[in-house]
């Protein structure tokens, strides 16, 4: 399945080079999974996640890991958890006419989702979102760390009415160490962790400047990215960008 997969977004890189002249924008892929240490069904997608990650040197490829909450009662408290990660995902759920939500839950590009470990699934969304145009692009500029502050310059095009932007800290990769829980005993490696993410409303104001803090609770001296992605009223995302720092 690894092979498959890998052989898979080497072909579609070559495609893509071939085909996306015509865009207005180029295309670009955002998955976000909701995860957690204390889900015994998660560790798969997490590892497909991470494969993402590794074989894709295109950066239109996003890749993120929002942490929920609503395992840590359940044994093992996720040290990645926030409760702000458990309400975006149940404002998908609204938005998808679900009451309820689950783990590992995939959501591409804000438009549909999926159980995280599906492969077969991820490569077919791949395929079909590398094919679209986007309606929006981001640069980022003059992206720099100073002790734990973190600057962003950044500018967007293309239509911006009603929309937001959010600005995405994520660490690069931590392994745990489980000792509670479903996943007890077990060591678990997490890819593109959401540590900060802070969303604005755009307002017609295509440039801007944007500070992101890393937590306390977080080593300055890891790796580090910023990603950054557009959304319209219906969560749909319209442009997604990342940074290496």
């Amino acid at each position: 399945m690894k092979y498959a997969f890998i052989f898979f977004l080497a072909t579609l890189f070559y495609t893509n080079s071939e085909n996306t002249k015509d865009k207005t924008y180029p295309p670009f892929v955002v998955f976000q999974l909701f995860t957690s240490q204390g889900c015994s069904s998660c560790p798969p997608a997490d590892y497909l996640l991470e494969q993402v990650k590794k074989n894709t040197s295109n950066t239109n490829i996003i890749v993120m890991s929002y942490h929920v909450d609503y395992w840590d009662r359940l044994g093992w408290k996720d040290p990645f958890s926030k409760r702000t990660y458990t309400e975006l995902q149940y404002n998908y759920a609204r938005k998808f006419n679900s009451s309820s939500v689950y783990t590992p839950q995939l959501v591409v590009n804000g438009n549909e989702h999926f159980t995280g470990s599906n492969n077969r699934k991820l490569n077919r969304a791949l395929k079909k979102y590398t094919s679209e145009k986007a309606s929006n692009a981001i640069t980022l500029s003059n992206v720099y760390k100073k002790d734990r502050l973190i600057n962003i310059d950044y500018k967007i095009k293309g239509d911006l009415k009603g929309k937001i932007v959010s600005f995405t800290l994520v660490l690069d990769e931590k392994t745990t160490f489980v000792k509670r829980g479903e996943n007890s005993n077990r060591k678990i490696k997490n890819s593109n962790i959401v540590i900060n993410q802070v969303s604005l409303p755009i307002q017609d104001k295509a440039n801007g400047n944007i500070s992101l803090n890393i937590p306390e609770t977080f080593d300055i001296n890891d790796n580090y990215r910023i990603i950054a992605f557009v959304q319209n009223p219906n969560l749909q995302i319209t442009g997604g960008v990342q940074k290496s720092l």
